[in-house]
């Protein structure tokens, strides 16, 4: 049903090479290591403080490791950073803009600095379920409303690699399922996605790979074969309990 991952047999488009994050004295994050592939999918598990958004932000170029290298497409992150982050779509864990933005000037604006073109916006907003809502503000929008808009802007680009830290908080069951359904899209267009989570159920439905994360520390690393996902989902359950 699943096995543990040997992460020395991989080999990808993402290297992510002994990364670690230190404040002062403590670390928030261990020498951390993992590759991916195109089309895979990596989720990262475990409770509130495990140093999950640690990774996630040294991922997407926010946060600058105290030791190790990442790389994306031969691109290392402390080299070139600009053209690092150009393949990237982040989906950060809270909404933070201008509540005063319309639906489609959010997008807009996002658009702009990618340079993509505005038929693009009307595909990401029916994908995300928010084309009635394009001149709404975004400070009228329900939180699961903002958790769907910051996933358009995300996926806006078609990055190589998309980055979402909690992206289905705030959704309920309907729109859960979509998440589930676009992941699945965007695996099969060749798209790498890393994320987090606290439900087991999407983890085992969608990861090819769940990382279990404990005080900063790769605690287990599983790999999915798809074959049994009410089995898996069950034993994602019992690890996370004792994460």
């Amino acid at each position: 049903m699943e096995a543990e991952e040997k992460e020395s047999q991989l080999s990808g488009k993402l290297m992510v090479n002994g990364v670690s994050k230190q404040y002062k004295r403590t670390y928030a994050l261990h020498p951390f290591s993992m590759q991916m592939r195109e089309g895979e999918c990596v989720v990262l598990c475990g409770g509130n403080g495990a140093g999950k958004s640690t990774i996630l932000n040294i991922l997407a170029g926010i946060s600058r490791p105290t030791a190790g290298s990442v790389a994306l497409n031969g691109i290392e992150m402390m080299k070139e950073k600009m053209a690092y982050v150009a393949d990237i779509g982040y989906m950060p864990d809270e909404f933070l803009a201008q509540g005063e933005m319309s639906v489609w000037e959010f997008l807009r604006f996002y658009a702009s600095l990618r340079m993509v073109a505005d038929d693009r916006i009307e595909q990401v907003l029916g994908q995300i379920g928010l084309e009635e809502k394009r001149s709404e503000q975004v400070k009228a929008l329900s939180k699961g409303m903002r958790q769907r808009l910051l996933l358009g802007q995300a996926i806006l680009a078609d990055p190589d690699l998309l980055i979402m830290d909690e992206p289905t908080n705030g959704l309920d069951p309907f729109w859960i399922n979509e998440f589930v359904e676009l992941v699945h899209t965007l695996k099969k267009k060749g798209m790498m996605i890393v994320f987090s989570t606290h439900m087991m159920d999407v983890a085992a439905e969608v990861g090819d790979r769940i990382m279990f994360i404990h005080e900063g520390k790769l605690a287990q690393s599983l790999v999915n074969d798809a074959k049994d996902i009410p089995g898996f989902t069950r034993r994602l359950l019992e690890l996370y309990r004792l994460n």
